[in-house]
């Protein structure tokens, strides 16, 4: 498979152009001796000749770049390109050219570009040119789009201001007839692109998918591949871990927004990522109703390894004992009497997977390791997001949530499971299963009552001692009763390959 890393080492010579999605030539065949016929040798010197006195100018002119393929405008044949397929938007039914935003949204600002578009990377900005009228002259279609120029922060969490300040931000405005030539595309490409961060939260899993990776697809898959992703903050750990997923979202080359001083040019933009919610997406939102089980399919096919073990055939003959992942926390959060939890699994009947967290494996292991399981069992936390990695309409998360945590952990996780068709189970620790009855008297609030302390003292309360400062050993008997309907659930359900 061909490199989809940023490709911003190629010399550019003088103002020369890379065709991005272009086929190279070349290939060998055999020489035949003998002379030219002099009919051949005379045309191919009359060739030489016009071809000097063409280009001899532009070459000999330092300040004008050469393009030898000269502006080209996307074909006019055919379907226009749909850039944005949200119901209702007010960019859905836009032109073939201009620009239009959306901002309607509590979490996330959109803009789309139709037309000739290109970049300038001294200023984060993307130019819109107007087309070119059939004498070759620059039309006035730019006079139609408003000339306020529009900014964006391509993250989806535009109300977390401190964050959203560390976001890049992108320009976008019509560009005059007269800059063409100071933008000469040194790469052109033929599907549009993605304008998108490897910022933010991003290096919490939880994050990656909510942030980033869901709204992108939300915002292209139904450009099935065609489209380039221009990645503010790139990073090589970004790339390497989330390799698959890149692959999946496109056909192209990762364009390194703010390291790549060339001129891209395209035949369309996307600024900014859709959002529907909490790992969640909403067919009525889209124009070809996708749903959280398409975006797991859409994992699927990146990570997923379609060769069949050889023994499976001879497990699946045998009796059935549904597979029970349980994650081994490190730090904070952790089941302190794991051991004892993973026997009462065993006992219950089930077969048990310790899933470390945080272990350095590629999330394509962690895809096989998660799918195979027909429950997944862990405290509140990132892991738990590789519940997108549980097979759709079979599988069931149980999540664990420690003292003080049951409205966050719900709210994380069970809408999504919902949404694939899963069934959904949330183990709330009480106060003498909390590790914080060792820190704090039985009388004081953070015990009694963790939603008048919340109310009291705020967020940060929640993140040091309920979240950061906490661990559970959970009540053997009453997680039993849980595990045991779980496993009831799990055995009425017809065997399924991983």
């Amino acid at each position: 498979m061909a490199s989809k890393l940023p490709d911003a080492t190629k010399g550019l010579g003088a103002g020369g152009m890379d065709v991005e999605d272009g086929s190279g030539g070349g290939g060998g065949g055999k020489k035949v001796a003998g002379r030219w016929p002099g009919f051949v040798h005379f045309f191919f010197v009359l060739t030489v000749v016009t071809c000097a006195l063409v280009y001899a100018p532009r070459f000999l002119s330092p300040t004008v770049p050469v393009d030898f393929l000269g502006p080209r405008q996307p074909s006019s044949g055919g379907d226009a390109l749909v850039l944005d397929n949200q119901v209702n938007s007010p960019c859905a039914s836009m032109g073939a050219h201009g620009i239009c935003c959306d901002r309607s949204d509590f979490n996330t600002d959109v803009c789309f570009m139709a037309g000739e578009v290109r970049t300038d990377a001294a200023s984060l900005s993307f130019l819109l040119f107007p087309p070119q009228a059939p004498n070759g002259t620059a039309n006035d279609a730019n006079a139609t789009v408003a000339e306020k120029e529009e900014r964006v922060r391509p993250y989806t969490r535009k109300w977390e201001k401190h964050l959203m300040a560390n976001i890049q931000e992108v320009r976008l405005r019509a560009a005059r007839p007269d800059e063409a030539d100071a933008h000469r595309c040194d790469v052109r490409h033929d599907a549009p692109a993605l304008v998108m961060t490897a910022g933010g939260y991003t290096g919490n899993l939880f994050h990656a998918f909510n942030d980033g990776f869901l709204p992108a697809w939300l915002t292209v898959q139904h450009l099935r591949r065609r489209v380039v992703l221009a990645v503010l903050a790139y990073n090589p750990w970004w790339a390497g871990t989330f390799r698959e997923l890149v692959s999946g979202l496109s056909d192209h080359h990762v364009i390194d927004l703010l390291h790549d001083k060339r001129t891209h040019c395209f035949p369309g933009a996307i600024v900014g990522t859709r959002f529907h919610g909490i790992l969640a997406v909403e067919p009525a939102r889209t124009k070809d109703n996708r749903t959280l089980v398409d975006f797991h399919d859409f994992l699927a096919g990146g990570y997923k390894d379609d060769s069949t073990p050889p023994e499976a055939t001879q497990q699946q003959q045998q009796p059935r004992r549904p597979r029970l992942g349980l994650y081994s926390r490190k730090g904070t959060r952790v089941i302190e009497n794991e051991a004892a939890v993973a026997r009462l699994a065993e006992s219950v009947g089930f077969d048990v997977s310790i899933l470390e967290t945080a272990n350095g494996a590629p999330l394509s292991s962690e895809y096989a390791a998660v799918s195979a399981c027909d429950v997944l069992v862990g405290v509140h936390g990132a892991d738990l997001t590789k519940l997108l990695f549980l097979r759709p309409r079979r599988a069931a998360l149980l999540q664990i949530a420690p003292l003080g945590v049951p409205h966050v952990a719900r709210g994380c996780y069970e809408k999504a499971t919902a949404m694939m068709e899963m069934q959904y189970e949330q183990y709330d620790a009480a106060a003498n299963e909390s590790s914080l009855v060792r820190k704090y008297p039985a009388d004081d609030v953070v015990l009694r009552d963790p939603e008048a302390a919340t109310r009291e003292r705020g967020w940060d309360l929640t993140a040091r001692v309920y979240l950061g400062g906490q661990n559970v050993s959970l009540d053997l008997g009453r997680f039993g009763d849980t595990l045991r309907r779980l496993h009831s659930r799990a055995l009425r359900l017809p065997v399924a390959g991983p």
